[in-house]
């Protein structure tokens, strides 16, 4: 029975050595636009925080897996005709994991080049909620998972920190079949 314990130890602890593996977080801010049938919402600027593991770190580039979280207070306004007190207010939350393929700057600690990039895909969840004032005062929202992909560029300060700018678009599969855009702006370590 320890055998397989033993065992299991010594093949993660090997594992190691043949993959590079690292942990790298950023934050900043993030602007998201969204389509929702009916109403007109806002761009809305959010704190940005992503932690992302790198692993099979090559000379040049990484794969990393990450979770871009982006909060912000949001408002929305409803466009239909005759409704009173139009304007809705609440938190928005955006949380897609990602898998990115990252090149040059901030692909992996060792990289010395001061320009980089990324591109990937993954999936996600989208939430802002809000009341429809339509009469009932029902408390419904933009809220759904779906595909997300982004792509960005990256410039180094240094070996361990660099500046990136992302850009997401993600296609929520909910009943509302919302369009979710976003642009950010992070600092990572």
């Amino acid at each position: 029975m320890y055998r397989k314990y033993i065992l299991t130890s010594i093949a993660l602890s090997l594992s190691g050595f043949a993959f590079s593996q690292t942990f790298m977080q950023g934050l900043g801010v993030n602007l998201v636009m969204q389509s929702l049938p009916g109403y007109s919402v806002n761009p809305v600027v959010g704190i940005l925080y992503s932690p992302k593991f790198s692993f099979l770190e090559k000379d040049h580039s990484s794969l990393t897996v990450g979770l871009p979280l982006s909060f912000a207070y949001a408002g929305i306004y409803n466009t239909q005709a005759g409704i009173e007190n139009n304007t809705t207010i609440g938190w928005m939350l955006d949380a897609p994991l990602m898998i990115n393929y990252n090149y040059g700057a901030g692909s992996n600690k060792k990289v010395s080049g001061r320009f980089g990039f990324f591109a990937g895909f993954g999936y996600g969840y989208h939430s802002n909620p809000f009341t429809d004032n339509s009469g009932d005062d029902v408390a419904i929202g933009e809220s759904g998972f779906g595909p997300v992909f982004n792509a960005g560029v990256r410039i180094a300060r240094d070996r361990h920190h660099n500046f990136e700018l992302r850009f997401s678009y993600m296609k929520a599969m909910d009943v509302s079949k919302s369009d979710i855009y976003s642009i950010g702006a992070i600092f990572n370590w």
